[in-house]
């Protein structure tokens, strides 16, 4: 496997070390390792050609060794592709399940007829190596109301059983979840759906959230309808409160490149949440197709439960530890940067922070807008807007080709790939102080290499 070296390499974020990077699966910690397995296409940087597993791990969430492509797809269940998936530790073995994609040859739409979504179990010893695969839900096993897209299990236990969650989209476009459980990881049993009205046509890798005996779910859902403030992206990621019905949709990101993520909880009982930076079907670009590789996924974040109930992202605490030198840019200040860095500053306010002259972060007291005034610095991204009435705080870090924000302790965060010309910066602040902190890059192996 050859790492593709060049211009906007990422020194914080995960990327593919050549080819396509989409979908995080399997996150979870076991042997002594953090686990990152990601959907992979690793011949195209434009996604195309067989869609594999690509995996790295890492001791601390600083150091990270990329092992390889470690599910490919080779069996009639799975022949068209290794699609999204999660994990779960029982024991000495790791249990994976994912979707195994299969497209029919014929007069097929590919909604309500032509495509298998095959549930797959693997199981490994040592997080790398594949023990033989077995197939343990078929379409057949779905309900009838339901078209051929079902994928995305996520997998967990709870009161002594395993349980699992589909996302699905239903014969008559309407997106939902399928609940199944199982006392011994191989037969699945049907428990039920969940669902609530005109929220879009299919929700994409759901994930189930407890906090304290309270529930969240978080899905993808696509055919949202779009607003100024809100569903501003071509498909949308966010959680539900789910302690009794689904209520108050909350979006995890505001910015352009979030989607489809997924959480596991650490050994010292953090929940973290990683997601692909990135969303299909994009009207704008990522320039580094043109040499060899695309997308990146965010960076690690823990989630919190606000006094209100609201989920709060903030990056792991692991990520202080590379902080270097502190500079202070005060109010109506300039300063010159290496990337990446770490901005933060306490609001008390409206104020304006601009990047690269052409990056701009402004807070108006009531809405919160992330604005490129150039095109090839954003790829063709223009602006998201998010409507916050309060904002304590703001912690923004900047690597090579993507920029995190993260506002009022991280109740409201926007993500969104840029590239600028040059690793060395400009930045400037109106209406705050700001502290700001070189970043050491994370270390990053890859085998064979």
């Amino acid at each position: 496997m050859a790492y593709i070296n060049g211009k906007w390499r990422q020194g914080l974020h995960l990327e593919p070390p050549q080819g396509w990077l989409n979908d995080p699966n399997g996150l979870c910690w076991f042997g002594g390792y953090y686990h990152v397995y990601f959907q992979y296409a690793p011949d195209n940087a434009d996604g195309s050609g067989k869609k594999c597993w690509g995996h790295y791990r890492s001791p601390d969430m600083l150091k990270w060794e990329f092992t390889g492509t470690v599910l490919f797809p080779d069996t009639p269940d799975d022949r068209d592709g290794v699609y999204s998936g999660s994990a779960v530790v029982c024991g000495d073995v790791l249990h994976i399940f994912y979707t195994g994609n299969v497209k029919e040859e014929g007069d097929h739409d590919y909604i309500t007829s032509g495509r298998g979504a095959n549930v797959i179990h693997v199981t490994t010893a040592d997080g790398v190596t594949m023990i033989a695969k077995k197939t343990v839900l078929r379409n057949s096993d779905y309900p009838d109301f339901c078209s051929c897209h079902v994928r995305d299990p996520k997998v967990w236990f709870e009161n002594g059983v395993w349980r699992m969650v589909l996302g699905a989209r239903t014969l008559d476009n309407k997106g939902c979840v399928l609940f199944y459980s199982s006392g011994d990881l191989e037969n699945w049993k049907y428990d039920g759906t969940l669902s609530t009205d005109n929220f879009g046509y299919m929700w994409e890798c759901p994930d189930l959230l407890d906090f304290d005996g309270h529930k969240y779910l978080s899905v993808s859902p696509q055919g949202l309808e779009h607003g100024d403030t809100k569903f501003q992206n071509v498909y949308q990621s966010g959680y539900f409160r789910y302690d009794s019905g689904l209520t108050d949709f909350t979006e995890w990101d505001m910015g352009f490149d979030f989607y489809a993520p997924q959480t596991f909880v650490t050994p010292d009982g953090r929940r973290i949440i990683i997601s692909w930076m990135g969303i299909g079907d994009i009207p704008y670009t990522n320039p580094t197709v043109p040499l060899g590789y695309q997308h990146c996924l965010t960076l690690p974040r823990e989630i919190t439960v606000a006094s209100d109930g609201a989920l709060l992202q903030n990056p792991v605490k692991e990520l202080l530890s590379l902080r270097g030198e502190k500079t202070i840019v005060k109010d109506g200040e300039s300063a010159e940067m290496l990337l990446p860095f770490d901005l933060t500053a306490n609001v008390t306010g409206s104020f304006e922070i601009t990047q690269c002259g052409a990056l701009v972060m402004r807070w108006d007291g009531h809405i919160f807008e992330l604005r490129f005034t150039d095109e090839k610095l954003g790829g063709g991204r223009t602006v998201r807007k998010a409507a916050l009435n309060k904002c304590s705080d703001i912690r923004v870090i900047a690597d090579k080709s993507s920029v995190e924000i993260y506002l009022d302790g991280g109740r409201t965060v926007l993500s969104s790939r840029m590239y600028p010309e040059s690793d060395k910066v400009s930045l400037s602040v109106k209406g705050l102080n700001a502290e700001l902190f070189a970043l050491r890059e994370m270390e990053v192996s890859y085998l064979g290499e």
